[in-house]
């Protein structure tokens, strides 16, 4: 009996639909999975490193040297090198309240620059940098802090000069240069820390000479240096150099309506600086020709529409007195004399007396030209240390 098979048979093992396209071969899918990333990273580098003629194609750039630097250059670089070590950061703590309850906590924190005098470890900044500061600490060319005290102080040229603690060794003093032959249009470098930002170099030139500068005390720095080298707060107290890395001045102000540096600023010549610094160190401070009067503001005088300067009060056992000069009478209207010129030469302002005063130094005589109730009168007075 014949049969017709009617029963598919199974798969065998291994065999049956091919669906890799090779035939009876057939490949798991993760291998071709793998075998086309090859396939794609492959492509890429070759794409990525052939020399394409195509824009688009990024080209590796070769890394070359700089080369040499100027002549021009290697002097800022060595001018910088050999005076910034000698250049400090100055950091003031001040009590911001009264009496002893007040905290450490709040203490406002001031900050200026120095620069090294002598090896000794004077240092050399602006009195409105130490305004008030009852804790002074000096950061040196290490960045080491140093305690420091204040030793003396003239507000008059807004100088003074501070001893640290404990002096480093191999600390280098700056070169000292002279202001007197200094010439508008002249190179110079102001070196300070600016925002707090320590070391930093500026350059520029004088921009003006024998500039006037008024002070807190009503008096006046004669001879101040002009430049448009940046100067901005925390420079204070930083040394201006010339050419050749000698101080030629103390930075000391700038004039802004925001606060930063628009390219006028001044230094104290180094001039008053040799003169007051030595005095400094050695007395603690400068001596103040005077005759032992109080001066009128010059805003009260202007505002009585007096021309000249107008004796207020006269100090009791002074030159003035012995001279019998008068002051103002308040309780009787009546007005002081008013200095009008000084061994001759007018005066306008207390900045002019004061100048006239230093000139003629401790111990000579003077003679004033006085307005006193409507006539002139001449009086000769001694010129006295009232420091």
């Amino acid at each position: 009996m014949s049969h017709h098979a009617t029963d598919k048979k199974s798969p065998h093992p291994g065999h049956g639909t091919d669906r890799s396209g090779f035939g009876d071969v057939q490949f798991p899918g993760w291998l071709l999975i793998w075998i086309m990333m090859l396939a794609t990273i492959l492509g890429l580098y070759v794409v990525l490193t052939s020399d394409s003629s195509n824009p688009e194609v990024p080209k590796r750039v070769e890394v070359v040297d700089n080369g040499a630097v100027s002549a021009q250059e290697r002097h800022l670089i060595e001018l910088f090198k050999n005076a910034s070590p000698s250049v400090v950061y100055i950091i003031t703590r001040t009590r911001r309240g009264k009496g002893a309850a007040v905290l450490r906590s709040a203490k406002r924190v001031g900050t200026g620059s120095g620069f090294l005098w002598d090896g000794k470890g004077h240092v050399v900044t602006n009195h409105h940098v130490l305004t008030g500061a009852e804790e002074i600490l000096v950061r040196v060319a290490d960045d080491k802090l140093v305690p420091a005290k204040l030793i003396g102080a003239a507000a008059d040229y807004d100088l003074a000069v501070l001893r640290l603690t404990a002096p480093p060794k191999g600390i280098r003093p700056l070169s000292v240069g002279a202001s007197s032959s200094l010439q508008v249009g002249q190179t110079v470098y102001a070196i300070g820390n600016p925002y707090g930002l320590s070391r930093t170099l500026t350059s520029g030139i004088i921009s003006a000479l024998n500039r006037r500068l008024p002070t807190r005390t009503q008096r006046e720095i004669r001879g101040v240096i002009q430049t448009d080298a940046a100067i901005n707060p925390g420079n204070s107290g930083g040394p201006l150099l010339d050419s050749s890395g000698r101080l030629i001045g103390v930075n000391t102000a700038i004039i802004s309506e925001s606060g930063g540096s628009t390219g006028i600023g001044f230094a104290v010549p180094v001039s008053v600086v040799n003169r007051v610094v030595p005095d400094l160190i050695a007395k603690g401070k400068v001596e103040k020709p005077g005759i032992g009067i109080l001066i009128l503001s010059e805003e009260e005088s202007a505002r009585i529409g007096v021309t000249g300067v107008v004796i207020e009060s006269v100090i009791k056992g002074g030159p003035a007195e012995a001279a019998g000069l008068r002051g103002v009478d308040r309780r009787r209207g009546r007005l002081g004399d008013v200095i009008t010129q000084v061994n001759g030469k007018q005066v306008r302002t207390v900045a002019d007396v004061a100048t006239a005063f230093q000139r003629l130094g401790i111990s000579k005589k003077a003679v004033l030209t006085l307005r006193r109730s409507g006539r002139l009168v001449r009086v000769r007075v001694e010129i006295v240390d009232i420091s």
